[in-house]
């Protein structure tokens, strides 16, 4: 499992015009599922999220998690995150979950954040969205379940 996690001083998401999910101060997480992918994986995953220290403790210093800087999260499913570009031009997508599992697990990640008390707004998997987002720093990180950067 694979997330590209953005700090925002707001995020939406709009699908069709419609905003289906919108936050202020938090993270945007943009979230994509490896056809190999546990549950396990995105309890892996939703625990190093919240526990980001990216949010400015009274100091100004990236010290504070998401709970503790009293943040939201907005879950936004993207395999596009699984791509493989080690052979020409055209990226491979043969390690992204099929859809169902990859719903599930995106479902799985969703449930097990609100679970641990946070407000979590969503995407809609498989729609094609528009995302918005003021990146706040800019901070952007990047996690994997299964390996480091």
């Amino acid at each position: 499992m694979r997330a590209v996690v953005q700090r925002v001083t707001e995020s939406s998401v709009v699908v069709e015009g419609t905003t289906i999910g919108q936050i202020g101060r938090g993270l945007l997480v943009l979230l994509g599922v490896e056809k190999n992918d546990t549950p396990r994986d995105a309890e892996y995953l939703v625990n190093k999220v919240i526990g980001l220290r990216v949010f400015p403790d009274d100091e100004g210093k990236m010290n504070r998690g998401l709970i503790e800087a009293n943040g939201r999260l907005l879950v936004v499913s993207q395999f596009t995150l699984l791509g493989d570009m080690r052979k020409g031009m055209r990226p491979s997508f043969i390690n992204a979950a099929d859809p169902e599992h990859g719903n599930q697990l995106y479902e799985k990640f969703v449930e097990i954040a609100r679970g641990q008390g946070v407000e979590v707004q969503t995407g809609q998997f498989r729609a094609d969205m528009r995302v918005h987002l003021v990146n706040d720093g800019p901070v952007t990180i990047m996690i994997d379940s299964r390996k480091t950067f």
